[in-house]
């Protein structure tokens, strides 16, 4: 690495015991000179949107979710409420812990199970991974993230009989939300048949007045926090539906809060080199063009920061990826993430990372203090952290001698204070990347469109079922073409013939009657 590159471009900060390295990233000299104009426009707009400009025109709501660890910078009263809702989640929560709130069957409760999808699981999972453990005076952490029937089941296998001293946390802003739904339903099945009286163990986290909040008011659920429609679900981490699983295990969340705060604050400098936010979006620029040309490889070597990865995936390409319409060069926009951990990725990518297609740029994030309180050498002077740290400075070095652009983050320490602020500081990066390369970072139409394609689906089958159900399916076994052009859907005879497959395979009142080839397979009622 270059030391003197590395003075002159990166940055640290001693209350944070955080530092940004860019040596490992070849732009040439000149280039910050030359987005200086672009990243003056780039302060200007998060200026604004933190002063309460629209920001989801979509939608037509401001974006705040910086306001969640700075009130006062909120506009109108909402300083008061975000103080409030904080006030409310600590005191839940030390009354959970604490056993001033009890299960129905008046036991302590041992688990909390979050329901939730997207930004609103992956945030809280997040933090459970990095900052949770036996050592944590709170609940243990579950969480249903899908609707997908196999994973709950394991879920609901690994609680056991600690079912009935679960908290079910339900987490959606709108409360429409499918996944969240039918995860919702699942729980309390399951808790009838354990014989729980559900209602006093099930918590609503949503927007005021939705379908989510009216259902807990009117089965009179334990509990109920807001979701404001300001704070989008991958931004929401700083929010209830972080704060509350959060401090349920025992996390720091003032400190966690303070953290995102101090980043918030060293990220709103207007000078770039002096701002590590500003610097990491435009290394972001460079490395990819402007154009998305190299994905973003993450190599957190710290296995408690495993998921950071997998929480970048939705904050930077649910943010970033994006159709900026006909005309537009370049019209589609966006930054592939993917990563896991080192040093076990020594032994898997890495490999491609240096000697392979140089499309891709690579972050390091570096914890320098162990966690064990007392140093133990496995060789020599040398302990396994060490180890760790030698392994990701020498694939540093081998990357930067390879010309493989590179960077690195690092926290002196990994605890409630600095996660929260490497939260904050994509948040803002994300933000600055996408009024680099002027797209709008807070709204999701593509996310939109696929939940509408999904609920065709559910349309079809439920189509298909009714059709195998009444007397026009007496006449005998149907092709999937047939049975489409019996209900009009010719257009879309893939969609009918994989739901055919499905509802036989799992004995939905379909059977399958094998044809010569699959596409010639017959079905039929499974009763006839």
């Amino acid at each position: 690495m270059d030391f003197d590159r590395m003075k002159r471009y990166g940055f640290y900060d001693s209350s944070l015991g955080f530092g940004l390295d860019v040596s490992g990233m070849p732009f040439e000299e000149g280039y910050l000179d030359g987005m200086k104009s672009r990243m003056d426009k780039a302060f200007e707009a998060m200026t604004q949107l933190e002063a309460g400009a629209v920001a989801n025109p979509d939608e037509g709501r401001m974006v705040g979710h910086y306001w969640l660890r700075a009130p006062e910078l909120a506009p109108g009263g909402l300083a008061a409420d975000i103080r409030q809702v904080r006030e409310d989640i600590l005191r839940f929560a030390r009354e959970v812990v604490d056993g001033d709130i009890r299960c129905g069957n008046d036991e302590l409760f041992e688990n909390f199970l979050l329901v939730g999808i997207g930004g609103s699981a992956l945030g809280p999972q997040l933090v459970a991974d990095a900052l949770g453990g036996p050592a944590a005076r709170g609940l243990k952490p579950h969480f249903f993230d899908n609707t997908d029937p196999d994973g709950m089941d394991r879920v609901l296998e690994a609680i056991g009989d600690g079912l009935r001293r679960t908290l079910t946390l339900v987490v959606s802003k709108s409360g429409g939300t499918i996944e969240t739904r039918n995860g919702m339903l699942e729980v309390q099945r399951a808790m009838e048949q354990a014989g729980v009286d559900w209602p006093r163990q099930f918590v609503a986290v949503t927007q005021v007045g939705s379908k989510l909040d009216q259902q807990a008011v009117d089965q009179g659920w334990l509990h109920r926090f807001p979701m404001w429609d300001w704070v989008g679900g991958r931004y929401s981490v700083t929010s209830a539906v972080g704060l509350l699983p959060a401090a349920l295990q025992g996390v720091d969340v003032t400190a966690l809060l303070e953290g995102a705060a101090r980043m918030d604050a060293l990220t709103r400098v207007g000078r770039m080199e002096s701002n590590p936010a500003a610097m990491l979006s435009l290394m972001w620029y460079w490395a990819t063009g402007g154009e998305g040309k190299r994905d973003m490889v993450l190599l957190p070597y710290r296995d408690r920061l495993a998921l950071f990865a997998k929480y970048l995936q939705q904050l930077v390409m649910e943010s970033l990826g994006k159709d900026r319409g006909e005309g537009q060069v370049p019209r589609y926009q966006g930054i592939a993430v993917y990563g896991n951990k080192g040093s076990t990725d020594q032994h898997a990518y890495v490999q491609q990372l240096l000697e392979g297609v140089p499309n891709a740029f690579v972050t390091f994030i570096e914890t320098r203090q162990d966690a064990r309180p007392e140093p133990w050498e496995v060789q020599g002077r040398i302990t396994s952290g060490d180890y760790l740290r030698a392994f990701l400075y020498g694939t540093r070095q081998a990357l930067t001698q390879g010309g493989r652009p590179n960077m690195t983050l690092s926290v002196n320490v990994l605890n409630a204070y600095t996660l929260g602020a490497l939260i904050a500081l994509y948040e803002r990066a994300v933000g600055f990347y996408a009024s680099l390369t002027g797209i709008n970072a807070y709204h999701q139409p593509g996310v939109e469109s696929g939940k509408k394609s999904a609920a065709r689906v559910v349309e079809v089958q439920e189509a298909l079922l009714g059709y195998f159900a009444s007397p026009a399916a007496d006449a005998g076994a149907v092709t999937a073409e047939q049975a489409a052009k019996a209900l009009g859907l010719e257009a879309e005879l893939d969609i009918v013939w994989n739901t055919l497959e499905n509802l036989s395979l799992n004995r939905r009142g379909i059977r399958r009657i094998p044809g010569e080839t699959p596409w010639e397979n017959q079905y039929v009622n499974s009763n006839s």
